[in-house]
C-alpha cells in the first residue's frame, strides 16, 4: 500500500487581513479561487476515538464537495505535517449517509470564508474565521513555506501549527462557554482575543 500523501502547513493570525491581502498580490501570487463559504461537517466514532487519536474525518462543502481523512500531526522545520487523504464526491446527502451507516455520526459543524492564493507549488489561504482572520501556508516545502512568509512579513514566531478547532476549544476553555459548533451565527456579537486563542498577532507594524 502507498503512503498516504502529506499536508505541510502553517498558520497565521492576521489584525490586517486587507493590508495582507495586497502583499500577497504584490509578491506575485495568483486568484484561484475567489472568496467562498466552506461548511464542514466532522465525524467520529461514538465514543469519540477520532479526536482522542487526533485523527480527522471530516466533510467539506463549498463549491464541491470534499470527503477527507486526516492521520495525527507532527511538527517538523516548524510546520505542521500529517498524512491526508481527500476524494472528490458528487452527492454530499449519499456520502453522509455512507459515513453513517458506517458507525460514524455528525459530531460537530464549523464555517469560514476561503480565499485561494497560488504561488509556484505554494498555496496561500485567507481564512476569515468566526474568531478572527488568518492565512494558511501550504507547501510540500517547508523551506519555500518560511521563505514565502517572510516575503509577507509575518512573524515566524507567531506560527501556528495547532487546528482551527483546538484554537476554538481554547477560546471556549478562556470564557467558560459551552458552544457546540464553530459558526458566525453561534459568534455573533462575540469579541474573542487572539489570548483568549492562544495565539500571537503575525503582522504588527513591527514587522512590515
Amino acid at each position: 500500500m502507498n503512503k498516504p500523501p502529506l499536508e505541510v502547513e502553517i498558520k497565521f493570525y492576521l489584525t490586517d487581513m486587507p493590508s495582507f491581502e495586497k502583499r500577497v498580490r504584490s509578491i506575485g501570487a495568483s486568484l484561484i479561487r475567489p472568496r467562498t463559504r466552506e461548511v464542514n461537517y466532522r465525524f467520529d466514532t461514538q465514543d469519540m476515538s477520532l479526536a482522542r487519536e487526533h485523527k480527522v474525518l471530516r466533510l467539506r462543502q463549498d463549491n464541491s464537495i470534499l470527503l477527507t481523512y486526516k492521520g495525527p500531526s507532527k511538527i517538523k522545520d516548524g510546520v505542521s505535517v500529517r498524512p491526508e487523504v481527500e476524494l472528490e464526491v458528487n452527492d454530499f446527502s449519499a456520502a453522509t449517509n455512507l459515513l453513517e451507516s458506517l458507525g460514524f455520526c455528525m459530531s460537530l459543524k464549523y464555517e469560514k470564508w476561503r480565499t485561494i492564493y497560488q504561488l509556484g507549488e505554494l498555496e496561500i489561504a485567507l481564512d476569515e474565521m468566526p474568531y478572527g482572520n488568518f492565512t494558511e501556508l501550504e507547501c510540500a516545502d517547508s523551506a519555500l513555506i518560511r521563505k514565502t512568509a517572510s516575503l509577507l512579513a509575518v512573524d515566524w514566531s507567531t506560527g501556528i501549527t495547532d487546528s482551527y478547532l483546538l484554537l476554538f476549544d481554547r477560546m471556549k476553555s478562556s470564557k467558560k462557554i459551552e458552544i457546540n459548533d464553530l459558526t458566525f451565527e453561534a459568534l455573533r456579537n462575540m469579541a474573542v482575543t487572539p489570548k483568549e486563542l492562544g495565539v500571537k498577532p503575525s503582522d504588527l507594524p513591527k514587522y512590515l
